[in-house]
């Protein structure tokens, strides 16, 4: 990773108030480090840090993944139920999902339009509304 790339992870963290590890340095690096958003898993980050030389195990990628999220850092998007993505785009948008190579990627949020919502439960409010559109190639 570059001087420039640790510098903008650095700060990226510091903003935040967390800490800079330098774990979450490396991630940071990864993430924001070249000024372009991210979509990604934990294994697919933990195998870029891994071929970059750092020593980091899995665990602590999804610990800190969790740790970014909550900063307001990242959002995590849940495709299928069970398979989780990290975007570095913290802003309302919609994602296609590549079935065939289960890549995430942004939509166009101009070319979305949400009529109406259901009525919520009394009690209730709405707090976030995810838009994943499935794809797959004829």
């Amino acid at each position: 990773m570059t001087s420039e790339a640790t510098h903008i992870g650095t700060d990226w963290l510091t903003q935040a108030g967390l800490r800079p590890t330098r774990q979450r340095v490396a991630l940071a690096s990864l993430l924001v480090g070249d000024g372009m958003d991210r979509h990604v898993t934990a294994e697919s980050l933990y195998a870029d840090v891994q071929t970059h030389g750092e020593s980091v195990s899995l665990a602590t990628v999804y610990n800190t993944l969790r740790a970014f999220c909550d900063a307001g850092l990242m959002q995590e998007i849940t495709v299928d139920g069970s398979k989780s993505y990290f975007d570095t785009n913290t802003h309302d948008h919609p994602h296609f999902f590549w079935e065939d190579t289960r890549v995430l990627t942004d939509a166009p949020m101009d070319q979305l339009e949400i009529i109406r919502l259901p009525d919520v439960p009394e009690g209730a409010e709405v707090s976030k509304v995810d838009v994943v559109i499935r794809l797959r190639r004829k």
